[in-house]
């Protein structure tokens, strides 16, 4: 079919004026949008799926709380959410949908180190801001010295966790030898040996032995046995609470009576439930906040009543990512993942569950460390300590 010139300057001007009309529908479309997107990568299935699970409950609670009071700039936040099932490189799929198919503007998760070190780079290459709510490792917001500029987190560090173990046990249970028995499975548990080594004998201590294990091992007696032989005045075992438990339990059956040492993967009520009350006395672990804390009290009465049960830690700190994301697009007065990054980098003294948090220049938040102790089937507070800003 041919076209006369007339024809075809028609043409142009009725395919210009759809292409403008339409770019302005888009343009009201979006300027009337009622929601913002944030996405959910988190650990529903699996080996950590109640870390998962429960970070998820914490988040969406704190997202609840700012929709009922009317929400964020005007909008209400929605959440997406996708099951990493517990695997790295089911974080990285997970991550690729939220951004590429859900147009999510940022990402609270996973909840442990290496799949939120999975996710990093994809979150990365796209621009979206990713909050680590449980993740520890260092390596999880720096990589070769150089800070990532989309990866941020809201609970404290490797290092600290591994630097007040290391300072409890030398002072306060004045251990002179210790052994340590890590996950070779994860960067978490292998991370946190090596600042406790470090630390412990920086103050005098010595380290007599290191094992390893790996998640899902269910029979610790032969590695135990070897431990039991170093007769250390402490074990350090940084690790996820289902090879926890039954670490525990098979130590005391093995006759290990000293005290055993851990970190916030011990803060689940199923290692109780796997260890038995009885095994766990005379055991000791760092973690982010206790329910039984009067300063965080209001937090787990709110958690309590949505739920039905007290907040577990991992609760705490997906509820303290949901209310760090909260301020930082509030302060951002947009829904644009770069001036939610630059937000969040600018986070101070804000009031969170767990306490009160500010961002440090690697990303990291000051905040308080507590250390609780397994009693009696109880859980009691020995210490609370807030670091130094780096």
């Amino acid at each position: 079919m041919n076209f006369s010139r007339k024809h075809l300057r028609l043409a142009a001007g009725l395919l210009g004026a759809l292409f403008v009309g339409g770019v302005l529908a888009g343009c009201g479309n979006e300027a009337k949008s009622d929601e913002i997107k944030i996405g959910a990568n988190f650990e529903m299935t699996g080996n950590v799926a109640n870390y998962g699970a429960a970070t998820l409950d914490g988040l969406k609670l704190a997202i609840k709380e700012v929709n009922d009071a009317g929400g964020v700039n005007g909008k209400k936040i929605t959440i997406v959410d996708a099951d990493n099932k517990s695997e790295a490189s089911e974080a990285v799929n997970a991550a690729t949908k939220l951004i590429s198919d859900d147009k999510v503007k940022v990402i609270v998760g996973p909840a442990v180190t290496a799949n939120v070190i999975a996710e990093s780079q994809v979150a990365t290459d796209n621009k979206v801001p990713v909050i680590a709510p449980d993740a520890t490792s260092p390596d999880v917001t720096v990589e070769s010295g150089q800070v990532k500029p989309y990866i941020f987190r809201s609970c404290f560090i490797d290092p600290q966790q591994g630097s007040v173990m290391a300072k409890f046990a030398a002072e306060n249970l004045k251990a002179k030898t210790a052994v340590i028995y890590v996950d070779n499975s994860t960067d978490y548990s292998k991370s946190l040996g090596k600042v406790f080594k470090e630390k412990f004998e920086a103050a005098g201590g010595k380290v007599l032995d290191q094992q390893a294990f790996v998640a899902k091992d269910t029979d610790f007696k032969a590695t135990l046995t070897t431990l039991k032989a170093a007769n250390a005045d402490v074990i350090f075992v940084p690790a996820y609470y289902e090879e926890v438990g039954k670490i525990v339990k098979q130590a005391r059956e093995l006759g290990i009576t000293c005290p055993i040492l851990g970190t916030d993967g011990w803060d689940d009520p199923k290692v109780a439930d796997i260890a038995g009350a009885d095994a766990l006395n005379n055991t000791y672990f760092s973690t982010h906040y206790s329910d039984k804390d009067e300063s965080v009290k209001g937090f787990v009465d709110a958690f309590t009543k949505e739920y039905g049960h007290a907040p577990n830690v991992f609760a705490a700190l997906g509820y303290d990512a949901g209310k760090m994301l909260v301020d930082a697009i509030k302060r951002a007065g947009s829904d644009d993942p770069e001036a939610i990054r630059k937000a969040l980098e600018e986070t101070k003294d804000l009031k969170v569950g767990t306490g009160t948090i500010t961002m440090d220049k690697n990303h990291n938040p000051i905040k308080q460390a507590v250390i609780l102790e397994n009693k009696g089937g109880d859980r009691v507070m020995v210490a609370k300590i807030m670091p130094d800003a780096d």
